[in-house]
């Protein structure tokens, strides 16, 4: 379909003039003198092909060709101006859509006060929630799948690339066990007397930092743990240990999944934490990312 030729002001005037019906109210309206007025209804008379309004002594009434082209004209004009609102909005990050990957786990931390906070600040904001490990967000984020990560364990300095990261927390491990285990009946566990016990730990491809940092937390008091069996998300980690299949070291939010069978003891030495990171191309132009980066400073 061919796109008219009508000029925005010549709309915008014919519209003025069907409402006001009076070539001098209809001029003064838009600031202009009358012949001026005239003149850009005679042009859009001519693009039309036929008289838009009636003109006599003392009066001015549409034509049915007026009478037929005004409600798209004042469509036009309307959706023109939600148009240009919207971009607005969404170039001053206001309004749009922000897409946020997640390591499940925070869902039990940071993730719901983060996004309330957001919410509350910026509502016209559509978010796009992604669950996803470490790993694929990282994919995500580089392949312009997902504008935020909030990811644990991020790429040591000098690995990001075009990623940037900013720490949200840290927070220390925990010792999961079996409630029956006799470390269990410890308030606190040190990690080495985890030496001799199998493991279940989230495979390292899924989270490649926080299986490096747990192993190393076990290689600083000089053993490799022994791991039996892995698992993608923590629920089913801890699952695992509550019917017996080993024990595992964990940030201690997990300690908000509840299960029966399944114990969570604090770690000797405390001073090892775990850290909670939100990434993000360093590029990327959406304001929104600026906007979210802002929460999370001022959270």
């Amino acid at each position: 379909m061919d796109r008219p030729e009508l000029p925005l002001p010549q709309l915008h005037a014919f519209t003025v003039l069907a409402e006001e019906l009076h070539f001098g109210r209809a001029a003064a309206r838009l600031g202009v003198a009358q012949p001026p007025l005239s003149q850009q209804i005679a042009r859009l008379e001519a693009k039309v092909g036929h008289p838009l309004f009636v003109r006599g002594p003392g009066r001015v009434a549409l034509s049915p060709a007026g009478r037929e082209l005004l409600p798209s004209a004042q469509r036009a004009l309307a959706g023109l101006a939600d148009g240009l609102a919207a971009a607005r909005a969404v170039g001053s990050g206001r309004a749009g859509r922000l897409r946020i990957g997640f390591s499940a786990s925070l869902a039990l931390t940071v993730l719901p006060g983060l996004l309330r906070t957001f919410r509350e600040r910026f509502p016209a904001v559509e978010l796009d929630i992604r669950e996803m490990t470490t790993a694929p967000q990282l994919a995500a984020l580089r392949e312009d799948a997902v504008d935020i990560g909030l990811l644990r364990e991020p790429p040591p300095a000098g690995e990001e690339g075009a990623l940037g990261f900013r720490t949200v927390l840290t927070e220390p491990f925990v010792a999961v066990l079996p409630s029956d285990h006799p470390l269990a009946a410890r308030r606190t566990v040190e990690v080495g007397a985890l030496a001799e016990e199998p493991f279940v730990l989230l495979p390292r491809a899924v989270g490649p930092g926080l299986y490096d940092r747990i192993t190393e937390v076990c290689g600083s008091v000089g053993f490799a743990p022994r791991i039996v069996q892995h698992a993608v998300e923590w629920q089913t980690v801890c699952a695992l240990v509550g019917a017996g299949l080993g024990v595992s070291l964990a940030p201690a939010s997990i300690r908000r999944i509840r299960l029966r069978g399944v114990a969570f003891r604090a770690v000797e030495p405390g001073t090892v934490r775990t850290r909670v990171a939100v990434a993000w191309r360093r590029d990327d132009p959406n304001p929104l990312v600026g906007q979210l980066l802002e929460v999370v400073g001022t959270g």
